[in-house]
């Protein structure tokens, strides 16, 4: 018999904090932040987006997506689906069908710890993706049972449901909701500085070993 874990649907994030995230490079909070970092082997399959918003975690076995299905009718306008596949990396829970289904429903993204499929067709819907490359056998409608909105492990990062998550062309960025902001107002200052340093290196001939302070650094090591 099948069991299937299913939480309640989590608190969102707010719109101001998620506007911020959207202003947040995930390179740039990488810069002090050591963690939440999925595995760079998730990247996304359209190029130019970054979007952030409420993460909604899923966790299905290898060839199965039942539970993904009844997921994409739970989904809201702000979401993130974040799909732990448990280690599979043969089949692809991620198609155009379900593409259709979670840029209907109002959702920001998809991130799959697995392969996807479909890639046409992810493109021609325009929903921003997040995947581990592609895979030609996909999942059915198995009825083996999976977990929704409870803890999952999705590029060896922990993901809780209502956590931020944060999407690029560099990677996928998870935060708990009560940091998410205070990061993204570290990060965006930081984003505004690194601007005014290249500028004065491009216009004004500095060099970015003296602004850095690694030209003193390594002055003082040869004296």
């Amino acid at each position: 018999m099948a069991t299937y874990e299913i939480g309640a649907m989590p608190a969102q994030i707010s719109a101001e904090v998620i506007a911020l995230l959207e202003q947040t490079e995930t390179a740039t909070v990488g810069h002090w932040r050591h963690w939440g970092f999925c595995n760079r082997a998730i990247q996304p399959a359209l190029r130019g987006r970054r979007v952030a918003g409420t993460a909604v975690t899923l966790a299905i076995p290898g060839p199965d997506s039942t539970l993904l299905h009844h997921a994409l009718g739970l989904l809201r306008p702000g979401d993130v689906l974040v799909v732990d596949r448990l280690g599979d990396d043969r089949h692809a829970c991620w198609g155009g069908g379900v593409t259709v289904a979670a840029k209907a429903a109002g959702a920001k993204a998809g991130v799959v710890d697995g392969p996807c499929t479909d890639l046409e067709e992810i493109e021609a819907s325009d929903f921003p993706m997040w995947c581990r490359g592609y895979a030609p056998i996909t999942t059915r409608l198995y009825d083996l049972g999976g977990r929704l909105n409870r803890p999952v492990s999705v590029g060896g990062v922990a993901v809780m449901p209502g956590d931020a998550v944060l999407c690029d062309e560099s990677g996928v960025l998870v935060l708990g909701p009560e940091e998410a902001e205070a990061e993204a107002r570290k990060a965006i200052a930081k984003q505004a500085s690194g601007l005014e340093t290249q500028r004065k290196v491009a216009m004004g001939g500095a060099k970015l070993g003296a602004l850095s302070g690694a030209s003193a650094m390594v002055l003082k090591a040869l004296s």
